[in-house]
């Protein structure tokens, strides 16, 4: 469950200063509200300063999804005007046509947007037909830009619920690319069926999710235990439907205390997903903490550094939506990926090439049900470089123990770069005598023993016995270990 957190409840904060506070609070994502004061896409130097917050998105570890919810960014006597039912939409359209484009460039997982509350003078037809037509604009170039679009349900609007996003989907078509925002909160205020329902319903089409209490009847975002949602089998639902994006919390109303309501709604969730709860995050503004894992190589790929290849990430973000709306394009995607994303290595992600980290970015895409299967097939035909990129792959991916067979089988190899990477985290799923016999191939090939994950941790009397005998079988026949087996071996027998 990764958890992020909405600008709109920073609007007193500067964009820099509440990016800083969320990343030290532990989230690992935020939404971002294009406004005024944060991002305003209509400001002197958006490229600058969008290659800024992409460079500090980067540097925090932090994910992104682009709102375009801001009350008085297109006018300032009306809130939230114009829509996309207004007589004067066309400014609507080009905000969102911005936001689309400033999603792409920040590596955003998503863009979200709705449709306004169907002004007085307009049938219920025209807004219809309106809406249509201002969706199909969006969508063609959130397509184009390979940035998925999240459209919200939202109490009052024109679509304010799932049946009335699903009538839209239909109407559109079902295009690719439009996805659902579920408010956690609007299931509760608005729909007939629970909240955990909700999201079983919403599974197949999600691509954002926001989360605050609330009550039936009422849409008024509420800190957590305000409201009347029961938070654990709601989350479990949200797991079990394998969905992978942000949840962010959506608490517009209080920006007053906007870094104490931050820290108490991620204990919160924490303890209501059952993840360690423990202190904040001792992070910092001006430190640049490690993000782990796919965070990582997310944040190395989507968000380059200055003067790296510029087509990758747009490349790379559309194929991870493909990915996860059509599983069985992966492999078209998978073996593009070296010419696409290049094969440099990464500064940000050390060990890892731009190549194997998109590889393993698309094998997250998919839906978790699927990704054991897949990986086997990609694995079984792809080139030495596809495989390895599989083999680092798996510690990453929900597949547990099922893909143990491709280390055997990378094992069986004379390839030392996938006995290598066979023999990294993932390794943890071999038994011991698997486990001791590919260290010895290790030896026997020359691959260095500090590929071997948690050898000091794992190395035992029986690996001690197979190095002596080894041992002796070079000394008689005038050759020695090699360096870095020699000094295992002798700490194993000091510790004998």
């Amino acid at each position: 469950m990764r958890f992020g957190y909405g600008t709109n409840g920073f609007s007193n904060h500067r964009l820099t200063d509440a990016l800083d506070v969320i990343a030290g609070l532990g989230y690992v994502g935020v939404a971002l509200t294009l406004d005024h004061h944060h991002l305003d896409p209509y400001a002197p130097g958006l490229a600058r300063r969008v290659a800024g917050t992409a460079a500090r998105l980067s540097a925090l570890g932090l994910s992104v999804v682009v709102e375009t919810g801001a009350r008085y960014l297109l006018d300032p006597h009306r809130k939230h005007a114009p829509t996309l039912l207004d007589d004067d939409r066309e400014l609507r359209l080009d905000f969102l046509r911005r936001a689309v484009a400033i999603a792409a460039d920040l590596g955003a997982e998503a863009v979200s947007c709705w449709s306004g509350v169907l002004p007085g003078h307009v049938s219920r037809r025209q807004g219809w037909d309106r809406l249509l037509d201002g969706c199909e604009q969006v969508v063609k170039a959130a397509q184009a830009a390979g940035v998925p679009l999240g459209f919200e349900p939202e109490p009052g609007m024109l679509v304010a619920d799932l049946a009335g996003w699903h009538a839209l989907h239909r109407a559109l078509g079902t295009p690719d690319g439009f996805g659902l925002t579920l408010d956690l909160g609007h299931c509760r205020a608005n729909e007939a069926v629970g909240v955990a329902e909700c999201v079983r319903q919403a599974a197949p089409h999600l691509v954002n999710v926001q989360i605050e209490d609330m009550r039936r009847g009422v849409h008024e975002h509420l800190e957590f235990g305000a409201g009347e949602i029961d938070f654990p089998p709601v989350l479990r639902a949200l797991t079990d439907s394998g969905y992978r994006g942000l949840v962010g919390v959506e608490l517009p109303r209080h920006s007053h205390a906007a870094p104490e309501v931050a820290a108490r709604s991620l204990t919160f969730l924490r303890a209501a997903s059952g993840q360690p709860v423990g202190p904040p995050s001792q992070r910092r503004p001006g430190r640049e903490p490690r993000p782990s894992g796919l965070d990582e190589l997310r944040a190395a790929l989507l968000h380059p550094a200055p003067g790296t290849r510029s087509e990758g990430p747009t490349w790379l973000r559309g194929a991870l939506a493909r990915v996860a709306a059509e599983p069985a394009r992966i492999g078209g995607f998978f073996a593009a990926a070296g010419r696409r994303c290049g094969r440099e290595s990464l500064a940000t992600a050390p060990g890892w090439s731009a190549d194997e980290a998109a590889r393993a970015l698309l094998l997250s895409a998919l839906p978790a049900d699927e990704v054991a299967g897949q990986a086997r097939e990609l694995y079984r035909h792809g080139d030495a470089a596809e495989r390895r990129a599989v083999l680092r792959a798996l510690p990453l991916l929900p597949v547990g123990p099922d893909a143990v067979d491709l280390l055997h089988d990378a094992i069986r190899t004379n390839d030392t770069r996938l006995v290598a990477a066979a023999l990294g985290p993932y390794a943890r799923h071999l038994d011991a005598a698997a486990w001791r016999q590919a260290v010895l191939k290790c030896v026997f090939m020359g691959i260095a023993l500090s590929a071997v994950d948690g050898l000091d941790r794992r190395a035992d009397r029986e690996l001690a016995a197979m190095l002596a005998g080894l041992s002796a079988e070079r000394h008689a026949a005038g050759r020695t270990l090699p360096d870095d087996a020699a000094r295992l071996l002798e700490r194993l027998e000091k510790g004998n």
